[in-house]
């Protein structure tokens, strides 16, 4: 399916798809017109992808982790679950932070100093 396809049935932008390839994170081949030319699967591998990066993993992440959704890789899959763990640990860092922060700003209100 051509770029203009792929984009539509997932949502996401021709950009981000080019931007996914050049990651390597996608593949397609070339027509010898120079026309991308992505295979059916690329349909659950996009949503795959956008499912990692609102989850808060990067490309590079993404890329490990994609062959052990995928049942490749098999091997890769403990360290995989490493980094996913990593992230969960870094997310729940980051919600203390912000309760702690919304804890000042709701003190700040109760009190009436603004």
């Amino acid at each position: 399916m051509r770029i203009g396809e792929l984009a539509t049935r997932t949502g996401t932008s021709t950009r981000a798809l080019r931007y996914y390839e050049e990651q390597g994170l996608l593949t397609a081949e070339r027509n010898t017109n120079g026309y991308r030319d992505y295979p059916e699967d690329s349909v659950r591998i996009v949503g795959q992808i956008r499912l990692l990066l609102d989850a808060g993993l990067n490309t590079e992440k993404i890329a490990l982790t994609l062959p052990c959704m995928n049942g490749q890789a098999v091997d890769m899959c403990p360290s995989v679950q490493a980094v996913i763990a990593d992230t969960v640990r870094g997310i729940e860092q980051q919600m203390r932070e912000l309760t702690a922060k919304r804890a000042q700003l709701d003190a700040l209100l109760s009190s009436g100093t603004t």
